[in-house]
C-alpha cells in the first residue's frame, strides 16, 4: 500500500502563530481487511509523509497533532528524528511533542507517521492536525493555569477524584501536569487523590468533567481561556446509585510495576483506585502476590479502601484470578499443562478460596478455553474433559469486551444448567491509568460497606463464592423474588406464581433500554425501557415486577440490563478486544447473581444436569422413552440429555435421531437441535 505524500506549503495561523501542516484527521492502515466498519473499506495509505518547508529552529519548539483508534505501536518522526510514537489508545487525543532545538531544518522538513513492525496487525487509525508551535511544549501546554477542586456535593469534602479534559474539538487535550504526589496524569485525564488537581493548558475553550466511577454522578465546568490567565473551578459530586449493602470490588487488577505491561504505575493504581471508588481491589499481577497495604498507607488513600492480595495465575491453559493469598505463599505454579495440576496447586496455596475463570472466550497461547474446541456452548461441557475447578467466571471484562456482549453471560448460565456452580464477575482487566480504566466492569458483593477501610474481607469472600453478587459494567440488574430473596439464594415456593421485581439501577450518565430476565438461560420475560422511564428515586432508572408462573423443577433466575455504550470520554465504553466482527455496537450492561427457585421443594439448589440424569436413568437408553420423560422438564434439560445421549456412545446427529425428534415436544427438539449445533461445531474444530 503506498505511502501517503503530502507536499504543504508553510500556513500559519494569525493568533497562535501556529504553523498549520495539515488541517485534517487522515485514515491509515496496512494492508489487509478494515478492522471496523467505522472505517472506509480502502485507507488513504499505509503511512504518512509530510513535507514542509521552514527555517531551522534554534530553540526548542512543539508538535501538536490529533489521534483517533490507535490499538498498535506508530512512530512520529520529523527528519529521521523519532519524537515519539503515537498513545496506545483508542480514545480521541491531542498530543504535544517536544521539537529539540536543531531538529527542524532550513527548507524542507519531513514528518512522518508509520507503524512499527516487520509483520504489524490490522490498525485502521486517524492521524493528523498537525501543527508547529513556535514555543516548547512545556510554555505551550503552560500558557494558562487551571486549579479544580472536586467536593462530595453534600459534606463539601474534597473527594478522590476523576478529571477530564476536552477541548473544543471533542478530544482529550494533554495538560502540563505529571504522575506523581497525589496525580495520576494521562492526555485530557487527571485523576486525583486529595480532589484537587493544578494543570496548564494552552488558549482555547474547554469542557473539564469530574466524576467518581459508578456510584457517582459527573458534573462538568466550560470556559475559555486566555495565554496568562488563571482560573479556578470547584465541582461536586455526590453518590447517586443506592448500593448500601454492597461492596465495591474489582476482582482483576495490574500494575507496569509488577505485571511488566500496560502504563500504570504502583502508586497510580492506587489513585486511580480510589478515584473510581473502588471498596475492594484485588491485586493480580501476573503470578506473583503483590501487596497494596504500604503503597495505599503511602499515598494517603488507604481509608478509601481494603486492599486484598491475589494472583492472576497466567498459565497457558487459561488465566485464574486467585484469592487472597498470603505475602509469604510461594504463588501457584503457572507451568503446569493441564488443568488437573494447575487448580491442585492453586487449592494448595494458603488462604485461597475464589477462583475466578478469566475472559474465557479470549485467545492466550493458542488456547480459547470456552472456543468450540474445548467447549460445547450449548451444554457448558468441556468437550476434551478438562475438569474446571473454579468456583467464579467473568461474565464482563472491561478491559477484554466480547462483539457479542452477552456470550459470557450465556457461557455463565449454561455452565450452571451444567453444575458448575460459578459465581458472576464484572472485573476491569485494568493495566492501565486510562485506557481501560480500573473498576469500569466491578462486582458488587453482599457484605458491610460502612467503612471502606474496614471491610470484612473473610465474610465478603465467602458472600462472593455463595454468588451473593451483581456485575457492572456502567448498570446494576437488582434482582429479588418474593421482595426477599436475592442472588445466591434459593427461594421456597408457596403459589402458583413467583413474584419477581428487577430494579435497574445506575447513574444519571448512563442508560438502559432493555431488560431481561432469564430462566435456566432461556428468556423468559422482557421489557423496554423508554428514556424518559427513570424513577424519582436517584439512581433508579426502573422498577419492574413480573409474575412467572411456579416450575416443577428447580431453575436459576437471572436478570440482564442494557444500554446504549457510552461516548463521552469521561467513562468511554471500549472496543472489543478481540473482535470476531467489524461491525460492533457499543454497550452498557448490569447483569443479577443468580437466585434459585426450589421448584422441586427438597431444599437445595438442583442444576438442570440432574434432572437429564434422572430421565436418561428412567428411560433406560431408549430414545422415545427418553423424549417422553424430557418433556416434564426444561429446553435446559433437554440439552444436558443430548450431552448425555452423545456422552453415552450414541451420536446426536445421527438421522434416526433427528427423525424420532419430530415427534418430540417442541423444547425438547429444540434443545437437541441446539445441542446438535454445538457438538457439530466442536467436531469441526476439533484441535
Amino acid at each position: 500500500m503506498a505511502l501517503l505524500w503530502l507536499p504543504l506549503p508553510a500556513t500559519r495561523a494569525q493568533a497562535a502563530d501556529l504553523m498549520v501542516l495539515t488541517d485534517r484527521l487522515h485514515h491509515l492502515r496496512q494492508d489487509g481487511p478494515r478492522e471496523w466498519s467505522t472505517f472506509p473499506e480502502r485507507p488513504e495509505a499505509a503511512s504518512l509523509e509530510v513535507k514542509f518547508s521552514v527555517q531551522a529552529n534554534a530553540a526548542e519548539q512543539t508538535l501538536v497533532l490529533r489521534q483517533q483508534d490507535v490499538k498498535q505501536a506508530w512512530s512520529v518522526r520529523l527528519n529521521d528524528v523519532e519524537l515519539g510514537r503515537l498513545v496506545v489508545d483508542e480514545n480521541d487525543m491531542v498530543l504535544a511533542w517536544a521539537v529539540p532545538a536543531s531538529t527542524l531544518r532550513d527548507g524542507e522538513n519531513v514528518l512522518r507517521i508509520q507503524q512499527l513492525g516487520e509483520k504489524p496487525k490490522i490498525d485502521d487509525i486517524r492521524v493528523g492536525e498537525f501543527r508547529i508551535v513556535p514555543q516548547s511544549r512545556a510554555d505551550y501546554l503552560g500558557q494558562a493555569k487551571v486549579r479544580v477542586t472536586v467536593q462530595d456535593g453534600k459534606s463539601g469534602k474534597p473527594l478522590p477524584s476523576r478529571i477530564t479534559v476536552i477541548q473544543e474539538s471533542g478530544a482529550l487535550q494533554t495538560v502540563d501536569a505529571a504522575s506523581g504526589g497525589p496525580l495520576a496524569v494521562r492526555p485530557g485525564v487527571i485523576y486525583t487523590a486529595t480532589g484537587e488537581a493544578e494543570f496548564g493548558l494552552p488558549a482555547g475553550k474547554y469542557t473539564v468533567f469530574a466524576g467518581r466511577g459508578f456510584e457517582y454522578s459527573l458534573t462538568q465546568t466550560s470556559f475559555e481561556i486566555g495565554e496568562g490567565d488563571n482560573l479556578e473551578r470547584t465541582l461536586k459530586i455526590e453518590r447517586e446509585v443506592p448500593t448500601e449493602g454492597y461492596v465495591a470490588c474489582d476482582t482483576h487488577v495490574h500494575t507496569l510495576t509488577y505485571s511488566g505491561h500496560g502504563d500504570a504505575t504502583i502508586a497510580e493504581r492506587m489513585i486511580t483506585l480510589a478515584g473510581e471508588g473502588i471498596e475492594l481491589p484485588i491485586a493480580t499481577d501476573h503470578n506473583r502476590h503483590v501487596d497494596y497495604e504500604p503503597f495505599a498507607r503511602e499515598l494517603g488513600v488507604r481509608r478509601y479502601f481494603t486492599p486484598v492480595m491475589g494472583n492472576e495465575v497466567t498459565t497457558s491453559l487459561g488465566h485464574f484470578n486467585v484469592f487472597p493469598a498470603s505475602a509469604n505463599a510461594a504463588p501457584p505454579d503457572y507451568r503446569a499443562v493441564d488443568w488437573t495440576t494447575i487448580f491442585q496447586d492453586i487449592y494448595r496455596t494458603p488462604d485461597v478460596k475464589v477462583v475466578i475463570l478469566n475472559h474465557a472466550r479470549d485467545l492466550h497461547s493458542g488456547v480459547r478455553p470456552f472456543g468450540p474446541a474445548l467447549h460445547n456452548a450449548a451444554s457448558g461441557a468441556n468437550v476434551a474433559g478438562w475438569k474446571l475447578r473454579a468456583n467464579a467466571m467473568e461474565v464482563v471484562n472491561s478491559g477484554a469486551t466480547q462483539t457479542d456482549p452477552l456470550q459470557l453471560v450465556r457461557d455463565w448460565m449454561a455452565a450452571l444448567n451444567h453444575g458448575q456452580i460459578l459465581t458472576p464477575i464484572g472485573g476491569s482487566d485494568s493495566h492501565d491509568v486510562a485506557r481501560h480504566f480500573v473498576g469500569q466492569a466491578r462486582t458488587y458483593i453482599r457484605a458491610d460497606d460502612g467503612d471502606p477501610a474496614a471491610i470484612g474481607v473473610d465474610y465478603a469472600v465467602a458472600s462472593l463464592v455463595a454468588g451473593r453478587v451483581m456485575v457492572s459494567y456502567g448498570l446494576l440488574a437488582e434482582l429479588t423474588v418474593g421482595d426477599r430473596y436475592g442472588p445466591g439464594e434459593l427461594a421456597p415456593l408457596a403459589d402458583d406464581e413467583v413474584a419477581v421485581r428487577v430494579r435497574v439501577l445506575g447513574p444519571h450518565w448512563s442508560k438502559a433500554n432493555r431488560l431481561m430476565l432469564f430462566a435456566n438461560g432461556e428468556l423468559v420475560r422482557e421489557a423496554a425501557i423508554e428514556p424518559g422511564q427513570r424513577t424519582e428515586m436517584p439512581g433508579v432508572i426502573a422498577d419492574v415486577s413480573w409474575k412467572l408462573p411456579r416450575p416443577t423443577q428447580d431453575v436459576h433466575l437471572v436478570a440482564v440490563a442494557l444500554g446504549p455504550g457510552i461516548s463521552g470520554l469521561y467513562w468511554p465504553t471500549a472496543k472489543p478486544y478481540q473482535p470476531t466482527s467489524p461491525e460492533f455496537t457499543p454497550v452498557t450492561l448490569g447483569c443479577s447473581g443468580a437466585v434459585w427457585l426450589d421448584g422441586d421443594e427438597d431444599g437445595r439448589k438442583t442444576p438442570a444436569i440432574d434432572y437429564a440424569r434422572q430421565a436418561v436413568a428412567v428411560s433406560g437408553g431408549d430414545l422415545r422413552m427418553l423424549l417422553v420423560e424430557l418433556a416434564k422438564y426444561d429446553a435446559a434439560t433437554a440439552i444436558q440429555a443430548a450431552d448425555l445421549w452423545q456422552q453415552s456412545g450414541r451420536n446426536v446427529l445421527d438421522p434416526d435421531v433427528s427423525k424420532t425428534l419430530q415427534d418430540a415436544a417442541p423444547h425438547v427438539r429444540d434443545g437437541f437441535g441446539r445441542f446438535a449445533t454445538a457438538w457439530r461445531e466442536n467436531q469441526l474444530n476439533r484441535p
